[in-house]
């Protein structure tokens, strides 16, 4: 049987991964689940254990793209990023500072999906009619796709491995958000500072603002746009209330993805059934199948070796547990995709007997590693592996060696410096 749950998950993963002929990954997770189902691998109380687990934190997904989807026609986010190109005044180091912090404000809000595919292409184009040249260019394209996950820490919806370890070990919005503010700046910063040190040459010293068009053009519908702020402001205060309230992330952001679509629809900015159809509902049901097949290796004993690892890390102290468990969750994450690996560390972590302290650090290196771990190479997340590809549809095609060569020298420095900050913030607030 162990066999057997190990070659499920394999071809599994290989299948999400790879996607012949554009196979769904849904199709792809749920074919696991049922022939882990037919092998008796896993059974029916497991499949509705992994979706009590996964259901709000895939709706609460599917909810924040819609929502990233709806500010993107209304002109949101090519306002916020030509706001920031003319506040930089023809600056190009400056310019290149205020991308990485308007990515860090969209990947903490809209998640790293949203950061990644939307921010980067509206980037691209910016950076093309400031004409320069693809050198030039290269430096922002990657510093887009990359602070999209090294800053996707801060909240809750920031990343969609946050919000499965956050409902698995039942993490409240404001619990999360007081142990990871700390670890995410200094993200912030240590990635800030790497993509400068190692991009510094190849930023323009100068540009032309007057290329750019007014970012009072970029606004679709002036209404709508000013509703969105309004309904912004009450998602967050929504999410501050979900733990005290005892209420599902995804009813909150749900709620305010329903009155945009809405609004939307009535001043015929949107068309609210093709955002809607176009959601990307393949997460629910990837998240499920593939939880379950995750099941099975927790079935046959797998995910106890790898508890047995971790409880050995956990054994020398609250900062090699940290650490080991960070690297670790990374290094999974780049050869088999973040989540799948925060599934089975979740699971290894829940039957590991450590302090209390120990276990809060384990869960949180685990977010951490797994956030970050995916730049390390393109296979490490899907949203990495759709970032690639519409960067291929606009022309930019970034070779695997170049992307791991240049994942390696910037993942590795920020991974070591946010996890030191986590484990000194959980020195101090413990």
């Amino acid at each position: 049987m162990t066999y057997v749950a190990i070659s499920l998950f394999l071809v599994t993963l290989i299948l999400v991964i790879w996607q012949p002929r554009g196979l769904s990954i849904g199709w792809s997770s749920m074919g696991g689940a049922a022939l882990a189902l037919l092998f008796r691998v896993v059974t029916w109380r497991d499949v509705w254990s992994v979706t009590r687990i996964v259901w709000d934190a895939t709706l609460a997904f599917v909810a924040i793209i819609v929502i990233s989807t709806v500010l993107d026609q209304v002109g949101f986010f090519e306002w916020a990023a030509l706001k920031m190109a003319k506040a930089a005044r023809g600056d190009g180091k400056k310019v290149f500072l205020y991308v990485i912090l308007l990515g860090a404000l969209v990947a903490a809000v809209f998640a790293n999906d949203g950061a990644a595919l939307i921010l980067t292409p509206i980037v691209l184009e910016k950076m093309r009619l400031l004409q320069l040249d693809a050198r030039r260019m290269f430096p922002f394209v990657i510093a887009s796709g990359f602070i999209a996950d090294t800053t996707s820490l801060p909240l809750v919806v920031s990343n969609l491995v946050n919000i499965v370890s956050a409902d698995y070990f039942h993490i409240g919005f404001l619990t999360y958000l007081a142990h990871m503010m700390v670890p995410d700046v200094v993200s912030f910063l240590a990635s800030a500072g790497v993509l400068y040190l190692y991009f510094r040459r190849d930023i323009p010293e100068r540009y032309e603002p007057d290329f750019l068009p007014r970012p009072a053009e970029a606004i679709a519908h002036r209404g709508l746009f000013r509703a969105s702020w309004v309904l912004l402001i009450v998602l967050m205060a929504g999410y501050m209330v979900t733990e005290i309230a005892h209420v599902p992330v995804s009813f909150v952001a749900g709620t305010i993805a329903i009155a945009l679509l809405v609004y939307g629809g009535r001043v015929r900015v949107i068309r609210p059934w093709s955002v809607i159809r176009g959601a990307p509902w393949a997460i629910v049901f990837f998240s499920i199948g593939m939880y379950v097949v995750v099941y099975g290796l927790r079935n046959v004993g797998l995910t106890r070796l790898l508890g047995g690892i971790i409880q050995i890390l956990a054994d020398h102290g609250l900062l090699a547990g940290t650490l080991g468990m960070g690297f670790l969750a990374a290094v999974l994450s780049s050869v088999m995709n973040n989540m799948p690996t925060v599934m089975i560390d979740a699971l290894a972590i829940h039957g590991a007997h450590v302090p209390d302290l120990v276990r809060t650090s384990l869960v949180y290196a685990n977010v951490i590693g797994c956030d970050l771990g995916p730049k390390l190479t393109p296979i490490g997340s899907l949203a990495t592996l759709l970032w690639l590809h519409v960067l291929r549809q606009k022309g930019v095609n970034i070779t695997w060696s170049t992307y791991i060569r240049t994942g390696v020298i910037l993942t590795v420095p920020t991974l070591l410096l946010t996890l030191m900050g986590l484990y000194g913030w959980l020195s101090i607030v413990n």
